[in-house]
């Protein structure tokens, strides 16, 4: 079959993270890989950097079947795109999937949609095409979203080919993460052994944890022609004799890259020749949940850290020169003199990169119903929940100010002589300055939210 999968452009009232990062579609990747070795032929259509209309791609390649994926924010976006696809053709399948059809599919229902993949994204996608092209009822599989059907089964292996990069060739030298470019991205794990309350990971994976093998793992990385590599694991930092193993093991074959990774603070904090050996292997940055400068928050949040574990992790980090860039949690119970506290310790830490989001219960997390009465966001406005738009109405201040303070925050932080001198130095003006413009775009979408108030 012709297959033609979609990576769908944000929509314009989610606030813009593509203006400081724009990563490869690396699930639509796995499916072409994996759906050619099939016989499919596959396409794919980046819509972040396409200048171009869905129909012009339904046009070029005569698909007969379409894949959609998306997060939450995407919802409403990937429904429009199965409606102009519909009204190309009614004869082309739509399919959508991801984590959020994962965890909450009835979102997707839409008559535009054929089939809502439930689990096991690429052997259910690989079944679906089998059987439409068999003209057999596809709807019998149990990873399918049905209403009245049971959950499936979900995997807890991951045996597929690797991701079919080639597939997006035209597009590759646009893909970035802050100053990481040009990046591939990697998966070397599924979901996360750790139970915070806030986080959606695992609710993906129902639980369950798995890696892949490192042999598997090394195999991949000798085929990225790409320097620069995110691995986009929820936790890369969880095992330190598997850490280490793969350190030696990079070492030895002579593989040569940049890793940004995602890992804990207690990890760091009580590992610290871990990350002294990864550093010597390329090691550059690490996203740390740091959440908080408030240890009841932390316990609160069931982060299982401690205000001095962050700091210790922080000094870990400058002190073999690998980037922090820190992610913390807004409380909905916040009044000035909290935002002022983070910042405060924020500048102590010496942190020049923060992401800051307010806290947003998903549907599927522990603190869903909790807030879910005082939502001032309507659950259809897919677009807003971006973990960047306030979604809860605070305890304390109005959302005005919530997202006055919020600017003044990173103000602070990320724009003033100090941290601009050191991303000059370190990066060179070039990179800072298109960073500079994208954090500026997201800057004015702030600026919209704090004179909307929504």
């Amino acid at each position: 079959m012709r297959v033609l999968l979609i990576r769908p452009k944000p929509h314009k009232e989610t606030i813009g993270l593509q203006n400081v990062m724009i990563c490869e579609p690396l699930e639509l990747e796995y499916l072409a890989s994996n759906m050619e070795a099939e016989g499919h032929e596959v396409f794919i259509a980046d819509m972040i950097l396409e200048k171009k209309k869905i129909g012009y791609f339904l046009e070029k390649y005569k698909p007969e079947a379409v894949g959609l994926t998306g997060y939450i924010s995407h919802v409403n976006i990937i429904k429009d795109y199965a409606k102009q696809v519909k009204e190309y053709s009614t004869d082309i399948k739509v399919v959508v999937g991801g984590v959020h059809a994962e965890v909450n599919p009835e979102d997707f229902e839409s008559d535009a949609i054929d089939f809502i993949v439930r689990a096991n994204g690429i052997r259910t996608f690989s079944e679906i095409l089998r059987r439409l092209e068999r003209k057999e009822e596809v709807k019998e599989i149990s990873c399918v979203y049905s209403r009245d059907g049971k959950l499936p089964k979900k995997e807890t292996e991951f045996n597929y080919l690797f991701p079919a990069r080639d597939k997006v060739d035209k597009y590759r030298s646009k893909y970035y993460y802050m100053f990481h470019r040009n990046c591939s991205l990697m998966k070397t794990s599924f979901g996360c052994p750790y139970q915070c309350k806030f986080c959606f990971c695992r609710q993906v994976t129902d639980g369950a944890y798995f890696t892949r093998t490192l042999q598997n793992i090394l195999e991949e990385l000798e085929g990225i022609r790409e320097r620069e590599i995110y691995i986009v694991d929820d936790d890369f930092l969880v095992d330190r004799n598997r850490l280490l193993e793969f350190c030696d093991r990079l070492e030895e074959k002579g593989i040569q890259k940049r890793y940004l990774i995602y890992g804990r603070a207690d990890f760091i904090a009580n590992n610290e020749d871990v990350i002294k050996r990864f550093r010597e292997v390329g090691l550059r940055a690490v996203i740390v949940g740091l959440e908080s400068c408030d240890s009841n928050e932390l316990v609160d949040y069931n982060k299982k850290t401690q205000v001095a574990t962050n700091e210790k992790a922080v000094e870990i980090l400058r002190r073999y020169d690998v980037e922090c860039y820190g992610t913390f949690i807004l409380g909905l119970d916040w009044k000035k003199a909290d935002f002022h506290a983070l910042a405060k310790w924020i500048k102590k830490l010496g942190l020049v990169f923060v992401n800051l989001q307010p806290l947003t219960p998903l549907r599927g997390t522990e603190l869903y119903e909790q807030y879910r009465k005082d939502f001032i966001i309507r659950e259809d406005e897919y677009e807003k929940w971006d973990l960047a738009h306030l979604v809860v109405r605070p305890t304390y201040i109005s959302p005005r100010r919530y997202y006055w303070y919020t600017i003044l925050l990173y103000y602070k932080i990320m724009v003033n002589p100090k941290s601009a001198l050191y991303m000059v130095k370190k990066y060179g003006l070039k990179d800072t300055l298109k960073l500079s413009i994208g954090a500026g775009k997201v800057n004015l979408q702030y600026f919209k939210k704090l004179i909307t108030g929504r």
